[in-house]
């Protein structure tokens, strides 16, 4: 009881350590299952025995058997459920075809030059080199996601980083099943046959289960089959069972279908996701905290003595200096990313739980075996692990700075509501070269959002998981946008520090145009234009226009216009360049007018004549 209660406080210590000072949490994890377990034992402990020890030995212990595995692999498959729910296509219309060659190509990489690596240094035999290599293919979800959530980077980079860490982890899991299996089968001929059938079995039981246990599930719901109570833990049980019976009919093929489930779910007309997927993201913090523990309290002392050497710090370098970036750069070949681009993904590949714990498994499995050599396999890819996790954690934010991927400047713009203004302002924007995201309670208007091709995100904007999406991280510009005066000015007060650095801004409401002294600093276009009456002018026109400037008079004319008649809604000002600049109710005074500038406005063409002769 001591002991696992013990594992919960600290795992939950250790996540608020990394919350607090924004490192991945898996880094005071490990350190922490270290300390407990084989460090204790060997320097701490009177009798030389863990503090936590996992597997049960004797009187001591929390899981007798292969119970701990048992249990690793049921959490692992909840993790990535969760991470599969985040999946959504939208995020890769741009990188989807880097993504699928950094999870095919990239991994073929990365297990041919690990294995013979590997084989060279450590002079391991070739099926435990490349089972180490196939192990350490993964980079995983728990680690990536709070590295990129700090650091301020385009939404391409973001994606491909976050898509290739959730993908690859049922990848890497096969790869490595498929070398364990190699082991355990006398002869190549027997190999080949077996390899194809699991392969084979794998693919086609892991989509299968998947697919179908999503529809099914996502069916179940929405027809109000679940009752509300139900429904986190109604759907907790159905990925286990999923993950169970993908398990029985084709052994590893449960990740895989976790993964598939949790994409269809997430990208599909799902009631209810967003309460999912908060209790998901609950439970994984808890699993990782576990884990991690566990897993790193499981090393023995001996084996920690057995990386004590240069080979590797060789292995290491080879690895992440060498073999990642080649991975990378070949896999992203006559892609749109900059070289930079592709430098700082190359720098960005930490490993996490799947590659954790399949390690210890089956590290665990070949000494039962008596093979040769298997006593390295789980310390070295916790070296792997632990030493990628080192090094991103402290230095990914200043390479990102180094290599010039570090947004200094966030031009993206989050629009708090998805009414058919924001969508038509969304859509000018987008195609002027700008990140747009919708953010909105309302399910029918982010559809319509989609159908233009916006990004849109269907939450509440009282939510706090808003602030941990990656996907916002260049975000710079605020814009409330609501029908409801006070949820326009808690999103000013709640998000203009994270969202808003480059200017937050809202819709005036009714009272404060019909007084000229409340006329607020963060007022959203002219002082005329409140909710309704944009709504009444969009409902009329349709349309987003543009007229040349001549001259500061001009502008002011078109303006003193624009006021005069309730059809036409004054937006931005927009540059030679390109570049688009808010127009505040607040700003009294512009700068100079330039050559070729142009006044973006909603509404009715101007008149002509009217527009000479201001």
């Amino acid at each position: 009881m001591l002991e696992l209660a013990g594992i919960i406080i600290l795992g939950i210590l250790a996540q608020w350590f990394a919350w607090k000072f924004k490192i991945p949490a898996i880094l005071p994890l490990i350190l922490i299952g270290l300390l407990v377990g084989p460090i204790a034992a060997e320097f701490l402990s009177e009798d030389g025995t863990k503090w936590i020890e996992p597997i049960w030995n004797g009187e001591k212990g929390l899981f007798p058997g292969e119970s701990l595995f048992n249990f690793v692999s049921l959490a692992i498959s909840i993790i990535l459920f969760e991470g599969g729910l985040t999946l959504k296509r939208s995020e890769v219309r741009n990188v989807g075809p880097v993504i699928t060659k950094l999870i095919t190509l990239g991994s073929t990489i990365t297990f041919f030059g690990a294995g013979i690596v590997a084989h060279l240094i450590f002079d391991l035999s070739w099926d435990l080199s490349f089972l180490f290599a196939g192990l350490i293919i993964v980079t995983g979800p728990t680690v990536i996601t709070p590295i990129l959530r700090n650091i301020p980077l385009k939404k391409d980079i973001s994606a491909v980083l976050k898509w290739e860490g959730i993908l690859i982890d049922p990848i890497g899991a096969l790869v490595a099943v498929l070398v364990f299996e190699f082991i355990s089968v006398e002869g190549d001929s027997g190999f080949t046959k077996t390899a194809l059938i699991e392969f084979g079995k794998i693919i086609l039981f892991g989509t299968t289960f998947g697919f179908t246990f999503a529809h099914a599930l996502a069916f179940a719901i929405n027809k109000k089959f679940i009752p509300h109570y139900l429904l986190n833990v109604v759907s907790l049980s159905a990925v286990l069972l999923v993950f169970v019976e993908s398990e029985i009919f084709a052994h590893e093929s449960g990740l895989l279908a976790v993964v598939v489930m949790g994409m269809v779910l997430g990208n599909g007309k799902l009631q209810n996701i967003k309460e999912l997927l908060y209790f998901k993201e609950s439970l994984s913090v808890l699993l990782i905290s576990i884990l991690f523990i566990l897993l790193a309290a499981n090393i023995n002392f001996e084996d920690l003595l057995l990386l004590y050497n240069w080979k590797t710090a060789a292995l290491f370098a080879v690895v992440v200096f060498i073999i990642r970036p080649l991975g990378v750069f070949l896999s992203t070949m006559n892609s749109k990313l900059k070289v930079n681009e592709k430098l700082f993904i190359s720098w960005v590949g930490p490993r996490g739980i799947v590659a954790a714990g399949i390690a210890s498994l089956f590290g665990s499995k070949l000494m039962k075996q008596g093979v040769e050599g298997a006593e390295y396999i789980t310390p070295l890819v916790f070296m792997i692990v632990l030493g990628t996790v080192l090094l991103n954690a402290t230095t990914a934010r200043l390479f990102a700075k180094l290599v010039g991927v570090f947004l200094s400047k966030s031009d993206g713009i989050l629009i708090v509501g998805a009414s058919k203004v924001s969508r038509l302002l969304g859509h000018y924007l987008e195609t002027n070269g700008r990140h747009v995201v919708l953010i909105d309670s309302n399910q029918n208007n982010i559809e319509k959002a989609k159908e233009l091709g916006l990004e849109a995100i269907n939450t509440d904007i009282y939510s706090t998981t808003l602030t941990d999406n990656i996907e916002l991280n260049d975000v710079g510009y605020l814009m409330a946008m609501t029908g409801n005066p006070s949820i326009n000015k808690y999103a000013i007060n709640k998000f203009s520090e994270q969202f808003g650095e480059n200017g937050s801004f809202r819709l005036v409401t009714p009272e404060e145009i019909a007084s000229d002294d409340k006329n607020p600093k963060e007022g959203l276009f002219s002082h005329t234009d409140d909710y309704v009456r944009l709504t009444e002018v969009t409902r009329k026109y349709p349309s987003i226009q543009e007229i040349d400037i001549n001259d500061e008079e001009h502008y002011k004319g078109l303006i003193e216009i624009a006021n005069n008649d309730k059809y036409i809604s004054p937006l931005f000002i927009k540059k030679e360049d390109g570049q688009l600049h808010i127009i505040s109710s607040n700003n009294k005074e512009i700068e100079q007018i330039g050559k070729n500038w142009k006044l973006v406005y909603l509404g009715k063409p101007f008149d002509v004549e009217d527009t000479e002769t201001n």
